[in-house]
């Protein structure tokens, strides 16, 4: 077996988990491939750890089993962009607060990978989307796609944006507001939520148009076929806006039309029996919870 693993920076408690699966898999047959920045950080307590490394170079391939990730949401989503379209089935284990997407007990590590050797998941295909610009934004060349969502909102002013937004060439409306989320299904239980956004389902063949803080009263989130092609347009005051792709940022000039649309490829992202979505949205959004019952 070929595991990749994955970390960023966290309390030192964590790091623990980290090497109880490297002792686990210390007595497997596999071949075990660590981030070059996380290995160095994992050197910092252990100086003689020894693996071969990989990066967004180099040192992943289609032929790897899994991606184990260790953080938070945030690290799954950074996880992504080293897995992109290579098709690695990703599992994330929980050493952050929430875990919507990163839902594996860390207590539990060293069952993991007995888990997946016995086939005790299973795959969930989450869609990702992509923005294209004309000429193309620096920033996001090579990486131009996102498992949660893409927003554009306000720089460097505290005025409200124009944001004229189209769907398949058909003009839709131009919202007055902070800015414009165009969310995944698994974004929608992200910043699309906190915005007012519905859930939806990981499946869901759907994106969702959340308007952040609109003026614009009747300007309600709009979920939409994910087939659907999202031509947006920023205008405002200040000379530049911001656009997001899940944590990465980049500057926009005023003016500059966006293509947003499915990605042509998914991220399989490894579910366990014990850790459902809809167990996650009741255990960690309390939903439908009421005192009376």
């Amino acid at each position: 077996m070929k595991i990749a693993i994955y970390g960023q920076a966290f309390q030192d408690n964590g790091l623990s988990y980290v090497y109880e699966l490297l002792e686990e898999l210390a007595g497997m047959e596999s071949q075990v491939v660590i981030e070059a920045d996380f290995l160095q950080l994992l050197r910092t307590h252990q100086k003689n750890i020894s693996y071969p490394t990989f990066d967004h170079k180099e040192g992943l391939s289609s032929e790897f089993d899994l991606f184990v990730s260790f953080g938070g949401d945030g690290t799954i989503l950074r996880a992504v962009t080293y897995v992109g379209d290579l098709g690695i089935p990703i599992v994330g284990v929980n050493t952050g607060r929430l875990g919507f997407l990163s839902t594996y007990k860390k207590e539990d590590v060293r069952q993991l990978i007995h888990q997946f050797k016995r086939g005790d998941y299973v795959i969930v295909e989450r869609s990702l989307v992509t923005v294209s610009a004309d000429p193309e934004i620096e920033e996001f060349k090579g990486m131009n796609y996102a498992l949660n969502e893409v927003t554009v909102s306000r720089k460097d002013t505290t005025s409200m944006i124009t944001i004229e937004t189209h769907l398949d060439e058909e003009y839709l409306t131009s919202y007055w507001a902070d800015g414009l989320i165009i969310s995944t299904p698994t974004g929608s239980t992200g910043y699309s939520l906190s915005c007012g956004g519905p859930v939806m389902t990981p499946t869901a063949q759907s994106l969702v148009i959340t308007p952040i803080a609109p003026h614009n009263l009747n300007a309600r989130p709009l979920v939409i076929s994910d087939d659907t092609e999202i031509r947006i347009k920023v205008s405002g005051r200040e000379d530049q806006h911001m656009v997001s792709l899940d944590s990465r940022l980049a500057t926009i000039d005023n003016g500059k039309e966006l293509l947003i649309k499915k990605a042509d490829f998914t991220v399989k992202m490894i579910e366990y029996a014990s850790e459902s979505f809809l167990k996650t949205i009741r255990n960690k959004l309390l939903w439908g919870q009421d005192k009376r019952n």
